[in-house]
């Protein structure tokens, strides 16, 4: 079914403190955007919970509200679709009702999300899958959350416990299917997709018996979603397995009547199989219309093929940033996740790398700097951010200075900034900050020389992540941002000239997520009298709008500056770790 003018989309994005809900057109034109705080208790480190019930309670208001303020009919909304950011969702067999994972008591049945480190037995088994996720499981993903449950709660409480990513819990929510994403399974759960690697089930009966979950294979693995498909018996009988996993956008089932009310929409409205949050970013991105000088297309396919999605890197920048990148064949990369199979569109590839810290670095270096407070209130004098009044302050200071460049200014400032560990490609928690050049100067002149060489180590560390997938056999010609740091010109200038690619920067900065996320509904609705949807890079083509473009210098000495502290960064790299091997080659055996 083909969208008309009169058919409108919600798009439902939960990140890591809020949720937001926003409606477009069959265009692709947004026609409101609303969002609402989420609560997360941390009453102690590393312990972050949230509550499914609290995240769908915010939907629902949100819902309600962009609906109201865009003026849109709720019977004319005719799909939605869902992203979520990557949490644990536990609810009862029995009841459907949530199960708490507030320990020691797990009476709290409000606090049901939780991410936890549980990692190590599970690294330690090597078992052929965890290189499908970069070589080892992280601490955010399911499966280890899924085994501290069971180390800490009461036995015939964990018995009744059935699995969820969050973004799964939602369309379940929605429709009351057991409907599981491959997207949440495969990048987050173990799950490798049948035909991979001698994948017969998905789901990994072996490896769950060897890290001391071989409760999650019973009944065909019912409590993660079961198991996908039909089986052929003899006589030519198709048996229907127990389970259901879609690709993205896929059409999960109707919008059931409970959920209709509490949304504020009509029953029956279609909803779509949901991604993780960084997912929906490159859906929501990498479809824009833009213009690529010659040579950064694969000249022998038309400029609307998927091909063109393989040279384009979605960088979904917030607190952090994930890269994400798509690919006909399977390419493996060391300190990379993935590849992922069927993800985002049935039979293709995704790798995953990121950056640990890039708007909290800044804001790191910002808080802790003698004269942030004073440029605080000098930039509010102005009515201006934080970001605008010290990115025109390093252009006066230029001036001043009569420098060629701001980066001229910090030539000899070396920054590193690891400092909440590297994600990709060094794939080393234990990395942090390093800086070199620091004098006694404490003005906020020096605080906009800091912040300029934070900014640099975020565009030099986006080119060794975009140089190490291609030395493997990527081949990515542009970056497509998104999120809020898309507003900072210097950083986007930067990220530029250090990788050498240019920067499409999205018509919607701030709601390119969510976008993506009423893409997937967009999908859904597409259901023809045969079950089949369109295609989902068909869709993102057709409705995603024109992006801004920001090239790369082509100023010879500002290119041989930054390759130069390319090699520095590469260097300061290396070198804390060889200092850290020094230091515990010394110490051997002594501890605290």
């Amino acid at each position: 079914m083909s969208a008309t003018s009169n058919d409108f989309f919600l798009g439902v994005d939960v990140g890591t403190g809020s949720a937001r809900v926003c409606i477009i057109d069959g265009t692709g034109e947004i026609k409101g955007v609303e969002s609402k705080e989420i609560q997360t208790w941390h009453e102690k480190t590393d312990y972050y919970e949230q509550s499914t019930e609290d995240i769908w309670n915010a939907i629902c208001y949100c819902s309600k509200l962009v609906l109201e303020k865009s003026g849109v009919d709720k019977a004319s909304v005719k799909g939605v679709g869902f992203d979520a950011t990557c949490s644990l969702a536990v609810l009862s067999q029995e009841t459907d009702e949530p199960i708490s994972v507030a320990g020691p008591k797990f009476d709290d049945a409000k606090r049901n999300v939780r991410p936890e480190k549980e990692t190590k037995a599970i690294n330690a088994t090597k078992h052929k899958l965890l290189k499908y996720v970069g070589g080892g499981m992280s601490i955010e993903m399911e499966i280890p959350k899924v085994l501290w449950l069971k180390n800490n709660m009461p036995k015939e409480l964990f018995n009744k416990c059935k699995f969820y990513d969050l973004v799964d819990v939602l369309t379940h929510m929605a429709t009351g299917k057991e409907t599981r994403s491959y997207c949440s399974a495969v990048c987050k759960q173990g799950f490798i997709p049948v035909g991979v690697d001698g994948s017969v089930k998905g789901w990994q009966e072996d490896f769950l018996t060897d890290i001391g979950l071989p409760e999650l294979a019973e009944n065909d693995f019912m409590r993660m979603g079961g198991v996908h498909g039909v089986v052929a018996f003899p006589f030519f009988a198709l048996i229907p397995l127990n389970g259901t996993m879609l690709s993205a956008g896929e059409l999960v089932g109707e919008l059931s009547e409970k959920a209709a009310k509490e949304l504020g929409l009509v029953a029956g409205a279609k909803i779509g199989s949901g991604v993780i949050d960084a997912y929906a970013g490159w859906i929501g991105t990498v479809g824009a219309k833009v213009e690529m000088p010659k040579g950064l297309l694969f000249e022998d396919h038309a400029k609307s093929d998927l091909e063109q999605a393989f040279c384009r890197l979605a960088a979904v920048a917030g607190t952090s940033t994930c890269h994400l990148v798509m690919s006909r064949d399977a390419i493996f990369v060391p300190g990379i996740w993935g590849p992922y199979r069927d993800v985002l569109l049935p039979g293709y590839w995704m790798a995953e790398g990121g950056q640990s810290s890039t708007g909290s670095l800044l804001h790191n270096v910002l808080t802790t700097h003698p004269s942030y407070s004073e440029a605080v209130e000098k930039s509010k004098a102005l009515s201006k951010n934080i970001f605008e009044y010290l990115n025109e302050h390093l252009e006066t200071l230029r001036k001043s200075e009569n420098a060629p460049t701001i980066g001229y200014l910090a030539r000899h400032l070396f920054f590193y900034g690891d400092k909440h560990g590297n994600r990709s490609p060094i794939a080393d928690s234990t990395m942090r900050g390093a800086i070199v050049g620091l004098s006694m100067d404490s003005s906020i002149n020096d605080l906009a020389l800091q912040y300029f060489a934070a900014m640099e180590f975020i565009a030099q560390q986006t080119r060794h992540i975009t140089d190490t997938l291609n030395r493997q056999g990527h081949e990515i010609t542009s970056i497509f941002m998104s999120g809020g740091q898309c507003k900072n010109n210097i950083l986007m200038h930067l990220i530029a000239d250090a990788t050498g690619y240019p920067i499409a920067i999205p018509r919607y900065i701030d709601a390119a997520v969510v976008l993506g996320a009423a893409m997937l509904g967009a999908k859904a609705a597409s259901v023809n009298s045969e079950g089949n949807t369109e295609s989902l890079w068909t869709i993102m083509d057709r409705i995603s709008k024109p992006g801004e473009m920001i090239y790369p210098t082509e100023n010879a000495n500002e290119k041989r500056l930054l390759e130069a502290k390319y090699e520095v960064f590469l260097h300061m790299s290396k070198a804390q770790q060889t200092y850290r091997d020094t230091v515990n080659a010394a110490i051997g055996d002594w501890k605290a």
